[in-house]
Protein backbone atom coordinates (compact mmCIF):
# COMPACT_ATOMS: atom_id res chain seq x y z
CA UNK A 1 0.00 0.00 0.00
CA UNK A 2 2.76 2.38 0.42
CA UNK A 3 4.02 2.18 -2.65
CA UNK A 4 0.78 3.12 -3.98
CA UNK A 5 1.10 6.84 -2.17
CA UNK A 6 3.28 8.60 -4.86
CA UNK A 7 0.70 7.84 -7.64
CA UNK A 8 -2.60 8.68 -5.01
CA UNK A 9 -0.88 11.81 -4.18
CA UNK A 10 0.18 12.83 -7.97
CA UNK A 11 -3.67 12.22 -9.52
CA UNK A 12 -5.37 13.94 -6.70
CA UNK A 13 -2.81 16.96 -7.61
CA UNK A 14 -3.67 16.31 -11.56
CA UNK A 15 -7.18 15.75 -10.32
CA UNK A 16 -7.09 19.31 -8.67
CA UNK A 17 -5.43 20.74 -11.03
CA UNK A 18 -8.19 19.59 -13.77
CA UNK A 19 -11.18 21.31 -11.73
CA UNK A 20 -9.45 24.42 -10.52
CA UNK A 21 -8.71 25.02 -14.44
CA UNK A 22 -12.40 24.49 -15.27
CA UNK A 23 -13.74 26.51 -12.76
CA UNK A 24 -11.21 29.46 -13.74
CA UNK A 25 -11.66 29.18 -17.12
CA UNK A 26 -14.83 27.73 -17.62
CA UNK A 27 -14.76 25.97 -21.33
CA UNK A 28 -18.09 24.19 -20.98
CA UNK A 29 -18.72 21.26 -20.31
CA UNK A 30 -19.28 20.53 -23.85
CA UNK A 31 -14.99 21.03 -24.66
CA UNK A 32 -13.92 20.26 -20.99
CA UNK A 33 -16.16 18.98 -18.14
CA UNK A 34 -14.82 19.17 -14.52
CA UNK A 35 -13.98 15.61 -12.95
CA UNK A 36 -16.93 16.40 -10.23
CA UNK A 37 -18.97 16.25 -13.30
CA UNK A 38 -17.41 13.42 -15.12
CA UNK A 39 -17.89 11.62 -11.73
CA UNK A 40 -21.46 12.29 -11.37
CA UNK A 41 -22.42 11.44 -14.73
CA UNK A 42 -20.21 8.12 -14.24
CA UNK A 43 -22.72 7.64 -11.19
CA UNK A 44 -25.51 8.27 -13.00
CA UNK A 45 -24.42 5.88 -15.64
CA UNK A 46 -23.19 2.95 -13.64
CA UNK A 47 -25.47 0.21 -14.82
CA UNK A 48 -24.47 1.00 -18.68
CA UNK A 49 -20.88 1.56 -17.68
CA UNK A 50 -20.57 -1.82 -15.40
CA UNK A 51 -22.86 -4.14 -18.15
CA UNK A 52 -20.23 -2.65 -20.90
CA UNK A 53 -17.78 -3.15 -18.77
CA UNK A 54 -18.66 -6.75 -18.66
CA UNK A 55 -18.21 -6.91 -22.33
CA UNK A 56 -15.56 -5.05 -23.25
CA UNK A 57 -13.53 -7.39 -20.43
CA UNK A 58 -14.75 -10.23 -21.62
CA UNK A 59 -13.62 -9.52 -25.10
CA UNK A 60 -10.19 -7.89 -23.93
CA UNK A 61 -9.26 -10.93 -22.10
CA UNK A 62 -10.10 -13.48 -24.74
CA UNK A 63 -8.01 -11.64 -27.45
CA UNK A 64 -4.83 -11.41 -24.54
CA UNK A 65 -5.13 -15.14 -24.39
CA UNK A 66 -5.38 -15.95 -27.66
CA UNK A 67 -2.42 -13.40 -28.62
CA UNK A 68 -0.76 -14.87 -25.56
CA UNK A 69 -0.82 -18.47 -27.13
CA UNK A 70 0.30 -17.19 -30.82
CA UNK A 71 3.14 -15.30 -29.58
CA UNK A 72 4.92 -17.55 -27.22
CA UNK A 73 4.03 -20.32 -29.88
CA UNK A 74 5.26 -18.21 -32.86
CA UNK A 75 8.39 -16.85 -31.11
CA UNK A 76 9.51 -20.55 -30.13
CA UNK A 77 8.66 -21.54 -33.88
CA UNK A 78 10.80 -18.33 -34.99
CA UNK A 79 13.79 -19.66 -32.73
CA UNK A 80 14.07 -23.18 -33.96
CA UNK A 81 14.92 -21.83 -37.92
CA UNK A 82 16.57 -19.03 -38.96
CA UNK A 83 15.64 -19.14 -42.14
CA UNK A 84 11.83 -18.77 -40.43
CA UNK A 85 13.06 -16.11 -38.31
CA UNK A 86 14.47 -13.82 -41.40
CA UNK A 87 11.25 -14.72 -43.11
CA UNK A 88 8.14 -14.02 -41.13
CA UNK A 89 9.32 -11.74 -38.34
CA UNK A 90 9.57 -8.68 -40.78
CA UNK A 91 6.15 -10.03 -41.83
CA UNK A 92 5.23 -10.17 -38.06
CA UNK A 93 5.86 -6.29 -37.76
CA UNK A 94 3.16 -5.42 -40.18
CA UNK A 95 1.18 -6.27 -37.42
CA UNK A 96 2.71 -3.08 -35.23
CA UNK A 97 2.86 -0.65 -38.18
CA UNK A 98 -0.92 -1.25 -39.86
CA UNK A 99 -3.64 0.82 -37.47
CA UNK A 100 -6.19 -1.46 -36.41
CA UNK A 101 -9.03 1.02 -37.11
CA UNK A 102 -8.11 0.86 -40.70
CA UNK A 103 -8.49 -3.34 -40.76
CA UNK A 104 -11.09 -3.21 -38.74
CA UNK A 105 -13.71 -2.97 -40.97
CA UNK A 106 -11.96 -5.44 -43.05
CA UNK A 107 -12.55 -7.45 -39.74
CA UNK A 108 -16.18 -7.14 -39.73
CA UNK A 109 -16.41 -8.43 -43.07
CA UNK A 110 -14.35 -11.83 -42.26
CA UNK A 111 -16.17 -12.66 -38.81
CA UNK A 112 -19.19 -10.34 -38.89
CA UNK A 113 -20.49 -8.08 -35.95
CA UNK A 114 -20.02 -8.61 -32.50
CA UNK A 115 -18.02 -10.75 -30.27
CA UNK A 116 -16.11 -12.00 -32.94
CA UNK A 117 -14.69 -9.42 -34.54
CA UNK A 118 -13.56 -7.83 -31.08
CA UNK A 119 -11.96 -10.14 -30.10
CA UNK A 120 -9.68 -10.76 -33.48
CA UNK A 121 -8.84 -7.00 -33.40
CA UNK A 122 -7.49 -7.07 -29.22
CA UNK A 123 -5.86 -10.27 -30.85
CA UNK A 124 -3.78 -8.71 -33.81
CA UNK A 125 -2.89 -5.45 -31.55
CA UNK A 126 -1.55 -7.62 -28.84
CA UNK A 127 0.37 -10.36 -30.25
CA UNK A 128 3.47 -9.17 -31.87
CA UNK A 129 5.02 -7.26 -27.97
CA UNK A 130 4.73 -11.03 -26.96
CA UNK A 131 6.41 -12.95 -29.87
CA UNK A 132 8.86 -10.09 -30.22
CA UNK A 133 9.80 -10.52 -26.42
CA UNK A 134 9.77 -14.66 -26.10
CA UNK A 135 12.02 -14.62 -29.76
CA UNK A 136 14.26 -11.76 -27.91
CA UNK A 137 14.31 -13.67 -24.55
CA UNK A 138 15.12 -17.33 -26.09
CA UNK A 139 17.89 -15.90 -28.35
CA UNK A 140 19.39 -14.12 -24.96
CA UNK A 141 19.93 -17.62 -23.31
CA UNK A 142 23.00 -18.08 -21.41
CA UNK A 143 25.28 -19.02 -23.90
CA UNK A 144 27.30 -21.18 -21.21
CA UNK A 145 24.32 -23.31 -20.66
CA UNK A 146 24.18 -24.26 -23.85
CA UNK A 147 27.06 -25.58 -24.01
CA UNK A 148 26.34 -27.53 -21.11
CA UNK A 149 22.94 -28.68 -23.23
CA UNK A 150 25.65 -29.89 -25.75
CA UNK A 151 27.77 -31.57 -23.48
CA UNK A 152 24.52 -33.03 -22.32
CA UNK A 153 23.72 -34.08 -25.91
CA UNK A 154 20.07 -32.77 -25.29
CA UNK A 155 18.02 -32.81 -28.42
CA UNK A 156 16.14 -29.30 -29.74
CA UNK A 157 12.90 -29.62 -28.23
CA UNK A 158 14.83 -30.77 -25.01
CA UNK A 159 17.03 -27.21 -25.60
CA UNK A 160 13.80 -25.09 -26.51
CA UNK A 161 11.40 -26.67 -23.60
CA UNK A 162 14.04 -27.04 -20.66
CA UNK A 163 16.33 -24.52 -21.12
CA UNK A 164 15.61 -21.68 -23.64
CA UNK A 165 11.68 -21.25 -22.53
CA UNK A 166 12.54 -21.37 -18.84
CA UNK A 167 15.24 -18.81 -19.40
CA UNK A 168 12.81 -16.36 -21.41
CA UNK A 169 9.86 -15.95 -18.72
CA UNK A 170 11.35 -12.54 -17.87
CA UNK A 171 11.06 -11.01 -21.41
CA UNK A 172 7.78 -13.51 -21.80
CA UNK A 173 6.41 -11.86 -18.71
CA UNK A 174 7.60 -8.43 -19.67
CA UNK A 175 5.60 -9.10 -23.12
CA UNK A 176 2.60 -10.16 -21.78
CA UNK A 177 2.71 -6.94 -19.61
CA UNK A 178 2.53 -4.46 -22.43
CA UNK A 179 0.29 -7.35 -24.32
CA UNK A 180 -2.62 -6.90 -21.43
CA UNK A 181 -3.18 -2.82 -22.09
CA UNK A 182 -2.84 -3.42 -25.94
CA UNK A 183 -5.49 -5.84 -26.21
CA UNK A 184 -8.04 -3.24 -24.62
CA UNK A 185 -6.62 -0.58 -26.86
CA UNK A 186 -7.65 -2.78 -29.74
CA UNK A 187 -10.79 -3.89 -28.48
CA UNK A 188 -12.05 -0.77 -28.19
CA UNK A 189 -11.19 0.05 -31.51
CA UNK A 190 -12.70 -2.92 -32.45
CA UNK A 191 -15.69 -2.05 -31.27
CA UNK A 192 -16.09 1.01 -32.66
CA UNK A 193 -17.34 -0.74 -36.03
CA UNK A 194 -17.72 -4.26 -35.30
CA UNK A 195 -20.34 -4.07 -32.10
CA UNK A 196 -24.16 -4.15 -31.79
CA UNK A 197 -25.65 -0.96 -30.40
CA UNK A 198 -28.38 -3.21 -28.29
CA UNK A 199 -25.77 -4.37 -26.25
CA UNK A 200 -23.29 -1.88 -26.03
CA UNK A 201 -19.37 -2.35 -24.77
CA UNK A 202 -17.50 0.41 -24.23
CA UNK A 203 -16.24 1.50 -27.65
CA UNK A 204 -19.93 1.69 -28.70
CA UNK A 205 -20.87 4.02 -25.45
CA UNK A 206 -17.74 6.18 -26.47
CA UNK A 207 -19.33 6.77 -29.83
CA UNK A 208 -22.61 7.41 -28.90
CA UNK A 209 -21.93 9.60 -26.69
CA UNK A 210 -19.95 11.71 -28.88
CA UNK A 211 -22.30 11.90 -31.14
CA UNK A 212 -24.92 13.45 -28.15
CA UNK A 213 -22.46 15.43 -27.10
CA UNK A 214 -22.36 14.01 -23.86
CA UNK A 215 -18.55 14.43 -23.34
CA UNK A 216 -18.59 13.74 -19.13
CA UNK A 217 -19.89 10.20 -20.49
CA UNK A 218 -16.98 10.12 -23.02
CA UNK A 219 -14.40 10.42 -20.31
CA UNK A 220 -16.66 8.48 -17.74
CA UNK A 221 -16.61 5.50 -20.59
CA UNK A 222 -12.77 6.48 -21.29
CA UNK A 223 -12.02 6.01 -17.59
CA UNK A 224 -14.00 2.54 -17.13
CA UNK A 225 -11.94 0.75 -20.04
CA UNK A 226 -8.78 2.24 -17.88
CA UNK A 227 -10.47 -0.26 -15.01
CA UNK A 228 -10.22 -2.89 -17.56
CA UNK A 229 -6.99 -2.31 -18.76
CA UNK A 230 -5.50 -2.22 -14.75
CA UNK A 231 -7.15 -5.31 -14.41
CA UNK A 232 -5.88 -7.33 -16.83
CA UNK A 233 -1.68 -6.04 -16.46
CA UNK A 234 -2.38 -6.55 -12.31
CA UNK A 235 -3.78 -10.12 -13.05
CA UNK A 236 -0.75 -10.89 -15.57
CA UNK A 237 1.87 -9.02 -12.96
CA UNK A 238 0.44 -11.02 -10.03
CA UNK A 239 1.15 -14.43 -12.42
CA UNK A 240 4.33 -12.93 -13.60
CA UNK A 241 5.34 -12.25 -9.42
CA UNK A 242 5.08 -16.13 -8.59
CA UNK A 243 6.22 -17.23 -11.37
CA UNK A 244 9.61 -15.05 -11.32
CA UNK A 245 9.85 -14.96 -7.36
CA UNK A 246 12.13 -18.47 -7.30
CA UNK A 247 14.15 -16.99 -10.39
CA UNK A 248 14.94 -13.13 -8.51
CA UNK A 249 15.81 -15.39 -5.30
CA UNK A 250 18.36 -17.63 -7.00
CA UNK A 251 19.73 -14.02 -9.06
CA UNK A 252 20.25 -12.63 -5.32
CA UNK A 253 21.93 -15.56 -3.60
CA UNK A 254 24.04 -15.79 -7.18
Amino acid sequence: MRALWPTLVLAALLFAGWEAAVWLFEPGDYVLPAPSTVTSEAWRSKGLLFAALARTSLAATLGFLIAALVGISAGALLSLSSFLRRGLYPLATLLQMVPIIAIAPVLVIWCGYGLPTVVAAAAIVAVFPVLANTLDGIRSTDHRLHELFTVLRATRAQRLLRLELPAARPQIITGLRIAAGLAVIGCVVGEFVGSFVSDPPIGTVIQTAMREGRTALVLAAVATSCCAGFALFAAVSLVGHFMLRRWHESGMRS
